[in-house]
């Protein structure tokens, strides 16, 4: 974008209403032109057409601002002094103005729709979509367990790997499941040397089960099995480390990645990575789901056990929903895999009602980190209208307050605008949330800022926020933004921060 084509119309813009006696809402008009130049390659005024402002009004204003649906007679009457403003001063004639208006009035009803369109969520959805692709709409992710390198093997030491926790199924439902093991059924397969095993193993250890089964699995990974389990000894020699990934991750992955996994461990001479799975699936190991693939109930359950026995620490996972609000925030936090974290959230929250979830859900967010106020007002994001007097009691928080602005306003309650400093702080307090990830993935949160993130003019204005992260959320856009001169304007506003944290 370039600044001082900008700069320089918003001067003459107000020149021009002072010697005509016109109110000009420069600011809007500023965020008109901003968007034009950094999306529509509007780089004069001239360079405006009707078309310009049928795409800036209902797609990318949208998109891009915070913004109550009965702003928008004050964002069109912004427009129309714009139009004004380019026929008097030459900048297009008579005929394109005419053209103009009339697109205008017809933007005029459709803008109110567009800014309440929960799937635009203005500014704040620009910035969550800089924490990934995995970000809810107009929420933040949930943490959860990153796909690993499968080209190395983690090192066994519980020191240096610690395990994570991991949920376990009821003890009756995985007794249930073992009788669909085919293995244990005595149903056909390649590997059915492991009948012999079964019988043996029920012999040693009676009539428990899960203990036999916990025998089998220590069998599978551990033994010398020369190939029964796989097809190929070299493969089986592999199992313990491919099973323990797979723990590890706590979330199926893409079947190719467990291919390319086995054939740069070993040189599986080909072998057949539909018959490998179909072995595995046999034994009880893996369940295969269309073109992904993770570890059975049982199979955590038995290797968890198989930790146990060599003294490694492997922890089991606490049932969020027995939690309190704080609880919760705190173990989504500790990362899960998202299916299980939506369904510990929806059992957390069928315990509750709405007035209730939300006045626990705040409270614990109240003061907390970024992130964990992300995870607080996301989940408080599901709640209906029944919420409101929860919600609402948080305007006199000043960190809540643009969070509870933005909730009423989605479910047509009435709602404070939200002032200039509100909107640079939630825009800090949103960024801030996309710390850890982008510091993980900077490839990643740079090319989502690229496409979505704050204009140059409100960055240069956030070092003067009052929010802890401001110094790390500048200096990260001064690394990350792609846009030389933007990237630029965020560096001098984190110097100006610390200066200012430093007095």
């Amino acid at each position: 974008m370039s600044i001082e084509w900008v700069n320089q119309a918003i001067d003459d813009l107000r020149a021009w209403g002072r010697a005509r006696g016109v109110v000009v809402d420069a600011d809007e008009i500023r965020l008109l032109c901003d968007y034009a130049s950094d999306y529509l390659n509007v780089n004069e005024l001239g360079d405006f057409t009707p078309a310009t402002f049928d795409e800036l009004l209902l797609s990318i204003y949208p998109r891009k601002v915070i913004a109550p649906p009965e702003s928008a007679p004050e964002t069109v009457a912004a427009a129309r002094t714009l139009v004004d403003f380019l026929q008097q001063a030459g900048a297009v004639g008579e005929e394109i103005a005419a053209a103009m208006r009339e697109e205008l009035t017809g933007i005029e009803p459709k803008l109110p729709e567009a800014l309440a369109d929960t799937a635009n969520f203005g500014m704040a959805k620009s910035l969550f979509s800089s924490i990934g692709p995995e970000s809810l709409e107009q929420s933040v992710a949930i943490p959860s367990g990153e796909l690993p390198d499968l080209g190395e093997a983690p090192c066994d030491c519980p020191g240096c790997a610690p395990l994570p926790a991991v949920r376990l199924a009821e003890p009756d439902a995985l007794v249930a499941e073992l009788a669909n093991v085919p293995l244990l059924a005595g149903k056909p397969g390649k590997a059915g040397k492991y009948r012999d095993l079964e019988k043996e193993l029920r012999r040693d250890v009676g009539d428990d089960p899960l203990q036999m089964w916990a025998e089998i699995v220590a069998h599978i990974v551990e033994r010398d099995t020369r190939g029964t389990v796989t097809g190929s000894a070299e493969l089986d020699e592999e199992l313990y480390d491919l099973f323990d990934m797979l723990y590890r991750l706590r979330a199926p992955v893409p079947v190719s990645v467990i291919g390319d996994y086995l054939e740069e461990v070993a040189d599986a001479g080909g072998a057949d990575l539909g018959a490998v799975l179909d072995r595995l699936a046999w034994c009880g190991m893996v369940a295969v789901e269309g073109e992904a693939a993770g570890l059975t109930p049982l199979a955590v359950w038995g290797l968890r056990e198989h930790y146990l026995a060599l003294g490694l620490d492997a922890p089991q996972a606490a049932d969020l929903a027995a939690a309190d609000a704080t609880g919760l925030i705190e173990g989504l936090l500790d990362g899960m895999p998202t299916e299980l974290a939506e369904e510990d959230i929806s059992r957390w929250l069928a315990g509750r009602t709405p007035v209730t979830a939300a006045a626990e859900l705040l409270a614990a967010a109240s003061g907390a980190p970024a992130v964990a106020r992300g995870i607080a007002v996301t989940i408080v994001d599901r709640l209906g209208a029944e919420a409101e007097p929860e919600v609402r009691a948080c305007l006199e928080d000043q960190e809540l307050r643009p969070h509870a602005i933005h909730w009423l306003t989605a479910r047509g309650l009435a709602a404070p605008h939200l002032s200039q400093e509100e909107l640079l702080w939630v825009s800090i307090d949103m960024l801030a949330l996309a710390l850890p990830a982008a510091e993980e993935a900077p490839e990643i949160f740079a090319e989502n800022m690229a496409a979505s993130g704050p204009p140059a003019h409100l960055i240069e204005e956030m070092w003067r926020v009052d929010h802890p992260d401001v110094v790390d959320v500048l200096e990260l856009l001064g690394r990350s933004l792609p846009d030389g001169t933007v990237a630029k304007a965020a560096r001098k506003a984190a110097f100006k921060a610390r200066s200012r944290a430093i007095r």
